[in-house]
């Protein structure tokens, strides 16, 4: 059927691809069983013929052909010296293998000849371009940057790190060779051949503009810092840079250790899927490669994580790997060579054929435009400009908005003057997608990280709260959580210093929380409102403390009121200091306004 298509036939396929599309939300993967015996190339017209039809208008490329892959050895492109049977126990380790062990694509069996196509629409503009948001996390000196720079340049690594340079903000991280910010690179699937998108050469580096234009495909990449000392940075560009997936880069010679578990457990309390990259196996042993994929195993199947480890060797198990990644608690795992480039083909056709994360889901016609903003800056002759993701609904220029909130926690209407995508001039942009849009008469004084944009459809000023209910686990504390206790809270891009107002648990209402324990939480923000909706997750942590959790209710001005009366019996004083103050004075016969109480009154009173 697919082999020479007609008319009557052409409809129904067309009509198959189609809803197809629809499903994945503009791609898919489709297997076609070549029962019949044909030319992989005559199927592949008849398809092209399907998916270039103008009812369709998509691309159509051949990702594995079983009988090519079944006669061609994985190792043939890259060949390396390694025991067999370390290579045995280490496939053994994690628990899969490659073809033999990985199940064939579209589950045929024996000697089934089955032919995968990656199906893709094509976009109109930059504005359809399909976007995925990866966040690249490890320990320091994992290769994080150089697996980046090969990725998205094309050229291999010289093993001092060339292939970063190009990826660096800062004069004092080329020196150091270690990333102290939240960096951004893209790389993109070109709309006609589905290839990455890179430069033709070493003197000509591809603009984010051009790239933009021939993709059908984007993945942006979140890099992250890997040194402890950077940690706030990585949790704030983990929590507020929204990634669908995360890249957990592990050095063969080091192993999960460091700041690589800290990175993980960010990821699962986020409940973002992972895959592992493991890297530098050119210059790693055997017999240490093998014990670091044991203690990954070890540690991905554990109680915290309760992952799968799959070991992907080739094109094939690629595809099934990638097809199952989402929807089940599996984690892929690549063994890579930045030197070498053993590996690297295989990682960027998973990334190619990654399906869309289902955390933006379609624009419904009630969904109301929301924009949360982890970045501001001044362009000249443009104004402010914020940057961030857009959580639901869709905005074009020239709409108006409401920002903020403030310190007060109050909102003022902005008018967008300009919105670009990957610095890419666009008129709209919708829910999942990250841009960055110019404001009309406001000023960079006005904004800070943490604000949102918000649909005015209304004449009514949206609320902000100090105030909030979540349902947290804590997930390590040395001693005692009670309230009154102080943290740095992450939820999306707010981060803000919370206390904590009140503890309720269901089993022992102690008023008192331990690692391991569940309750419901009353948290109020130290220095300004935030705004915030329900299901939203949070983190919160202070020095070695961590704790996890989710927003369940906003609290009203009232409800604030009821539960600071409520804890403090009525003095409504949550500081321990003014409540000290208050008490001297009161002691002494000189009862004092605690908000203006000064410290040559406590002085006075002493003498």
């Amino acid at each position: 059927m697919l082999a020479d298509p007609k008319e009557h036939e052409l409809d129904s396929l067309v009509t198959l691809v189609n809803d197809r599309l629809a499903e994945g939300r503009g791609e898919t993967i489709l297997e076609v069983d070549n029962a019949d015996g044909f030319a992989p190339d005559l199927i592949a017209d008849g398809l092209k013929r399907v998916v270039q039809d103008d009812r369709v208008g998509a691309l159509c490329q051949l990702l594995v052909d079983s009988r090519a892959e079944a006669e061609t050895t994985p190792s043939t492109k890259f060949s390396r010296d390694i025991d067999a049977t370390t290579a045995r126990k280490a496939r053994i380790a994690i628990g899969a293998a490659s073809t033999s062990q990985s199940p064939n694509p579209g589950g045929a069996t024996g000697g089934a000849h089955v032919l995968v196509f990656l199906i893709r629409h094509r976009p109109a503009n930059v504005e359809e371009m399909l976007e995925l948001r990866i966040a690249v996390a490890g320990n320091v000196d994992a290769g994080k940057s150089t697996m980046l720079g090969v990725l998205t340049q094309g050229q291999l690594d010289d093993g001092r790190g060339k292939a970063r340079v190009a990826l660096f903000r800062h004069k004092h991280e080329i020196e150091s060779g270690r990333t102290s910010s939240v960096g951004m690179e893209i790389l993109g699937y070109d709309t006609e051949s589905g290839k990455p998108i890179r430069n033709v050469n070493k003197h000509h580096k591809t603009g984010w503009d051009e790239v933009c234009r021939k993709s059908s495909k984007l993945i942006s990449f979140l890099d992250l810092a890997g040194h402890e000392k950077y940690l706030k940075t990585t949790v704030f560009g983990m929590a507020g840079g929204a990634p669908d997936f995360v890249m957990l880069m592990v050095a063969a010679n080091a192993g999960l250790s460091g700041m690589a578990k800290e990175h993980l457990g960010l990821a699962l309390a986020l409940n973002v899927p992972v895959f592992v990259v493991i890297t530098k196996i050119d210059m790693c042993p055997p017999l240490i490669l093998d014990s670091t994929l044991r203690q990954l195993t070890k540690v991905l199947r554990s109680t915290g994580c309760r992952k799968v480890p799959i070991a992907v060797r080739d094109h094939a198990s690629v595809i099934s790997t990638a097809a199952k990644f989402v929807n089940q608690r599996i984690c892929p795992i690549f063994q890579i060579s930045n030197v070498t480039g053993e590996g690297v083909d295989c990682l960027s056709t998973f990334l190619n054929v990654l399906p869309l994360n289902q955390r933006h889901q379609a624009i419904g016609p009630g969904d109301e435009f929301r924009f949360e903003i982890n970045e501001t800056f001044t362009v000249p002759f443009v104004g402010t400009v914020v940057a961030g993701v857009v959580s639901s609904g869709k905005v074009s220029t020239g709409d108006t908005v409401w920002l903020g909130p403030d310190t007060l926690g109050h909102f003022v209407p902005a008018t967008i003057k300009s919105i670009q995508r990957k610095r890419v001039t666009v008129d709209t942009v919708y829910a999942g997608q990250s841009a960055s849009f110019g404001l009309k008469k406001i000023k960079r004084s006005q904004v800070r990280k943490g604000m949102v944009l918000l649909e005015k459809s209304s004449l009514q000023e949206p609320s902000a709260s100090c105030t909030f209910e979540a349902e947290v686990v804590v997930l390590y504390h040395s001693t005692t959580i009670a309230s009154r206790y102080q943290a740095m809270l992450h939820c999306g891009s707010v981060r803000q210093t919370a206390r904590v107002l009140s503890i309720e648990q269901k089993d022992n209402n102690t008023g008192t929380l331990r690692t391991g324990d569940r309750a419901t939480v009353v948290f109020q923000f130290i220095k300004f409102p935030e705004y915030l909706v329900p299901g939203a997750r949070l983190i919160f942590r202070e020095g070695r403390t961590k704790g996890v959790g989710k927003v369940t209710k906003i609290l009203n001005k009232a409800e604030e009121l009821a539960v600071i009366h409520r804890v403090t019996g009525g003095s409504m004083v949550l500081d321990p200091r003014e409540v000290k103050a208050r008490s001297e004075a009161i002691r002494h016969g000189a009862p004092l306004n605690v908000a203006e109480t000064k410290p040559e009154h406590k002085i006075a009173t002493k003498g």
